[in-house]
């Protein structure tokens, strides 16, 4: 449903091409991310090493970067 998102915090580990970003979540495990709508449109930057919050899919292996930490 719309309403139930997974929010999950992780780092990011390395830049892929297309804004994918590989994330390694803070409780373990890797997702590939994407950079959600408002990222884009400011065009906020997001480097290796950087702390961030996600929204996951309901398989949970993919998700939207939502804030930069």
């Amino acid at each position: 449903m719309a309403g139930d998102k997974i929010i999950k915090e992780g780092v990011v580990t390395e830049a892929l091409p297309s804004t994918l970003f590989r994330v390694t979540l803070d409780e373990g495990g890797e997702i590939l991310a994407h950079l959600g709508g408002k990222m884009r449109v400011h065009h906020i930057r997001v480097l290796p090493g950087d702390r961030v919050t996600m929204e996951l899919g309901p398989d949970g292996k993919r998700g939207r970067i939502t804030r930069r930490l």
